[in-house]
């Protein structure tokens, strides 16, 4: 299956159609439990409606951590990724691969005009292509042992 024709929305169709997001004026203190809670890399950070950044594992290291700042206090606009890389939803998955080893990043929000409607996490990709390749590999073997209906 060639990657470069199919799109992202593939993978999120397949994964849970949840979307976290916390608010600007919340403290690192409460987005870490919540990222905690739910099991998962990062937060998308909104004012308002707006996503204006995106909060992950990464900042908590590089700007909460190394940076000595009191998690119970800080607030996230303080600390947050604000030049977020994203995707839109007919983005192939070949070029969110290339975006995420290009950029080094793990998670990629997808947004249609302003309007966040996904993310994926490099976690979800790996485990999309190996369900492909796993597939493909059975496919091979039927057609190798003559069980291939096509």
């Amino acid at each position: 299956m060639p990657l470069n024709k199919v799109s992202v929305t593939t993978i999120l169709s397949e994964k849970s159609s949840s979307l976290y997001t916390i608010p600007v004026d919340s403290t690192v203190e409460s987005a870490v439990s919540e990222m905690n809670r739910e099991r998962i890399g990062s937060l998308m950070v909104k004012d308002g409606e707006d996503c204006v950044g995106i909060f992950t594992e990464r900042d908590v290291l590089t700007r909460v951590v190394s940076g000595s700042r009191d998690p119970k206090t800080t607030p996230l606009r303080d600390v947050m990724t604000r030049d977020f890389q994203s995707i839109c939803s007919d983005t192939s998955v070949e070029d969110a691969m290339q975006i995420m080893t290009d950029k080094r990043v793990r998670h990629l929000p997808i947004l249609d005009g302003k309007k966040l409607v996904g993310m994926i996490s490099i976690g979800d990709v790996t485990r999309w292509l190996l369900k492909v390749n796993e597939l493909e590999a059975e496919n091979l073997r039927r057609y190798v042992f003559s069980e291939y209906p096509g």
